[in-house]
């Protein structure tokens, strides 16, 4: 089994050879600066350039609207095209399912590598009157529709979760939409909302700060970096802890040999010390997985956030 496994490493090594990228690459992501999915991609591409594991400029290109829908049918234009990726979240596998106008879905692009699960936070600001979940959700009874959560999209894993907490609760709260993490978090800071659904990598340093508190965890247990912060279901709420993935994609009908170029890159960052450390320190989990690896995980994690979404009382259009 060893061997097959190095004669298969050899033949990726092989086929990365036969492509080099010759130009600058776009680096999309979906939400604006400052969000998760543009945080994780510029600490990338900055661990890939001190690594030297490209030899040519890598851009962040910041593609928000419509949830992931605009960023996915960019790539989906970029047919052919070596010299661009894309990173990815759960939204763009969650948006097809819930919006019809989503016409372009992760499998009409082309897998690279999974990189990384990511747990989330539900946090206030510091000098908010709520010292715990349990706290929000009854001023939310209290004052329905009055309480305000910011977040992304309607299918971004910030409104799902607080769907299933409305469910559960019977609590109602309002949820603002902004397109850029920066944004919702500027809002939460600023008091124009009472609450979002945060990860751990956007809210480090406002945590540190101490601009922030953290009423409970998005995730089956509790992280290394807050032991004392309670999991929803430790919390006393009975709900999926929803998961978030990231990882990494290119366009549609690009050669075999691009898409290990691009494979093996991801693959040597992952195991890079830089990496490693980033991990550590924004609480994630590694979850890598090769091309072919990621093709079977969309069917597991759509037919996942499918009965998530439907028990949250979100209706589903595929």
């Amino acid at each position: 089994m060893r061997a097959l496994v190095g004669i298969a490493a050899c033949i990726a090594a092989a086929q990365a050879a036969a492509f080099t990228p010759t130009r600058p690459v776009e680096v999309v992501v979906h939400t604006g600066p400052g969000g998760g999915s543009d945080l994780l991609a510029r600490a990338a591409v900055q661990m890939i350039e001190k690594e030297k594991l490209v030899p040519v400029r890598m851009q962040v290109v910041n593609k928000p609207g419509g949830g992931s829908t605009l960023a996915a049918a960019y790539l989906n234009e970029k047919k052919g095209d070596p010299h661009t990726i894309g990173f990815f979240t759960g939204v763009w596998l969650t948006a097809p399912i819930t919006t019809a106008e989503a016409k372009v879905t992760l499998r009409d692009l082309t897998p690279v590598a999974r990189l990384v699960l990511e747990p989330a936070l539900i946090a206030v600001k510091a000098d908010s009157p709520y010292r715990t979940l349990a706290d929000f959700i009854a001023a939310a009874k209290q004052n329905p529709m009055q309480l305000r959560q910011s977040g992304g999209s309607v299918t971004s894993r910030d409104n799902v979760v607080r769907q299933l907490l409305q469910k559960a609760t019977g609590a109602r709260w309002a949820f603002i939409s902004f397109p850029g993490g920066g944004e919702r978090i500027a809002a939460l800071l600023g008091g124009h909302v009472n609450m979002m659904v945060i990860e751990p990598s956007e809210a480090g340093e406002h945590i540190r700060a101490g601009n922030m508190r953290v009423l409970a965890q998005v995730s089956d247990k509790r992280l290394a970096g807050f032991p004392q912060v309670p999991t929803l279901k430790e919390a006393g709420y009975d709900v999926p802890a929803v998961p978030q993935v990231r990882g990494v994609v290119a366009p549609p009908a690009i050669p075999r040999e691009n898409v290990a170029y691009w494979e093996e890159v991801f693959r040597k960052l992952t195991r890079s010390a830089s990496w490693q450390k980033y991990l550590a320190d924004n609480q994630f989990e590694d979850g890598y997985q090769t091309s072919e690896e990621l093709t079977r995980f969309y069917d597991e994690f759509t037919g996942q956030m499918r009965a998530i979404l439907q028990e949250a009382g979100v209706k589903t259009v595929r």
